[in-house]
């Protein structure tokens, strides 16, 4: 592409002065600063958060010239100026200094910049102070962004994350008091805490969250994609796929799929930006933060089957550091995205691509197996190439592979657990290379993995036998299901030893 991608870059300043490509937001920002004054905008990482907040506070900066082209341009009073309190918990150095220090050491440098002195002592009292100086020019900005970082940082230390969300209460407590010195507050995160303060005193906070009018607010919708990547699209033509028709399919599938009211959806900038740079498809935004923390919730609470569920609109509005809903947590964090609105307020939730589906899938392999991240995908390959070249014996060689990973105690332990668990993510994560569809243990196939030349259907037992699992293959009709196709279709029975950890018996049976 001819103008230069501004991958990693969150300063509108920097981006418009190095003439980087911009998707222009600035309509829909105009319409935001039209609706209210106050504002929470929770979107997961990588999404455009930083990069909205700086637009605003060029915006009323009066920095007119930066805006030059875009569709705010004319629509803007360039006239009218606000002195803006910009605060990103993302680079203030909590870690090192504490945080309560670190917020102490930058409102005093904000101060520094608009040449005021800030003599009262306390962050909530510096920030009040801040505040009530500055607006004797105008009525002030206050963009907050990544507010719940220090809190998210540490959700596997509950007792530091708990401290530093008591330091951020008392930090937002005076916000509702300075209203009359305030003309436009942004709060940004990814997660929305139940028991921070300016949720529960600040109720005259819009939360666009999942407002209608502001879902494609960040993200880039299929009208922006086609607008402004069409070069893009046009270069990558007859290499990564024949045509720009099949690589914009191809882009969809791996990039798309974000929603916040089950009817617009948008793609991940940050995956989008990476994707046309490198001009291949890889797992972008997922590799930018590895889910450690989530992985090991999810082994706790032996949760695997991610996607999709139904939830109420209650999984929206907060959770509890000490108690985080599963469904909350996948949502909040971007695993999880609106995919439907059903009646009765209910709401599907499900994995938004195959970007973050694939990649969440090896890593709950690699967690629920306790197989090292690296050997998993090519475990899972080499199972895709068995089945591809019609080898039973391979495939159950390589399954038995990744149980003899699982330490002995655990597996004794919890041996039901990890059996399902590793057994559903596989086959499940197999689907993303073959056409594999895995169900939950209710009466219904296990699994159905699909190849250009055969159709296994696939029963699982446990401390059974293989022939009771082709016996219920035959008695529930499972291969007639697809009497009618050409391929060769396979009955695979197979029964696993909980004692012997393994696959001890299976059989065969064709249609």
């Amino acid at each position: 592409m001819k103008q230069q991608l501004p991958i990693g870059i969150q300063s509108f300043k920097k981006l418009r002065e190095d003439n980087l490509l911009y998707v222009d937001k600035t309509e829909i920002l105009y319409r935001l600063t039209r609706y209210s004054n106050y504002f929470f905008l929770s979107r997961p990482r990588r999404f455009g958060k930083s990069l909205t907040l700086s637009t605003l506070k060029e915006l009323f900066s009066g920095q007119q010239a930066l805006f030059e082209g875009l569709w705010i341009y004319d629509h803007w009073n360039w006239e009218e100026t606000h002195p803006v309190i910009h605060i990103s918990f993302s680079s203030i150095g909590y870690k090192e200094l504490g945080l309560e220090k670190a917020i102490e050491i930058l409102l005093q440098e904000i101060a520094q910049d608009f040449g005021i002195a800030l003599l009262k002592e306390g962050i909530s009292q510096m920030l009040e102070e801040l505040i009530q100086q500055l607006s004797s020019h105008n009525r002030v900005i206050l963009l907050i962004d990544e507010y719940d970082k220090p809190i998210v940082d540490y959700l596997d230390d509950i007792q530091l994350a708990r401290e530093n969300q008591q330091i951020l209460k008392s930090f937002y407590s005076i916000i509702k008091d300075a209203d009359p010195y305030i003309r436009f507050l942004m709060i940004t995160g990814v997660s929305k805490f139940s028991k921070v303060s300016i949720f529960s005193e600040l109720n005259n906070l819009t939360d666009l969250t999942i407002h209608p009018k502001f879902t494609t607010l960040v993200g880039y919708t299929q009208a922006e994609l086609e607008n402004y990547f069409e070069e893009g699209f046009e270069e990558l033509a007859g290499t990564l796929a024949p045509t720009v028709a099949d690589v914009k399919r191809l882009v969809k599938d791996w990039y798309n799929g974000y929603s916040w009211d089950g009817k617009n959806f948008v793609y991940n900038p940050f995956s989008i930006l990476s994707f046309f740079g490198a001009g291949e498809i890889q797992y972008f935004w997922f590799s930018t933060g590895t889910p450690t923390f989530l992985v090991n919730l999810l082994k706790e609470r032996n949760y695997y089957d991610v996607g999709p569920v139904e939830v109420g609109q209650a999984a929206f509005d907060s959770f509890d550091i000490e108690n985080i809903d599963t469904h909350s947590l996948l949502f909040q964090t971007g695993y999880l995205t609106i995919k439907s609105v059903e009646p009765f307020g209910l709401y599907v939730l499900d994995y938004p691509n195959k970007e973050v589906k694939d990649s969440m899938l090896q890593y709950l392999v690699a967690g629920f197996s306790h197989g090292a991240y690296s050997r998993t995908t090519p475990i899972v390959i080499k199972l895709r190439k068995a089945f591809l070249d019609n080898e039973m014996e391979q495939v159950i060689a390589i399954i038995n592979g990744l149980f003899k990973s699982i330490p002995s105690q655990i597996f004794i332990k919890e041996k039901e657990a990890y059996y399902h668990s590793v057994v559903f993510l596989v086959f499940q994560y197999l689907g993303q290379f073959i056409d594999a569809e895995v169900n939950t243990s209710d009466g219904r196939i296990d699994a159905v993995v699909q190849t250009p030349s055969h159709i296994y259907v696939l029963e699982f037992k446990l401390d059974e036998s293989a022939s009771a699992a082709i016996q219920q293959i035959s008695k529930k009709g499972y291969l007639e299901k697809y009497a009618n196709n050409e391929k060769q279709v396979l009955g695979i029975g197979i029964n696993f030893s909980s004692v012997k950890k393994c696959v001890d018996d299976w059989e065969r049976v064709a249609l």
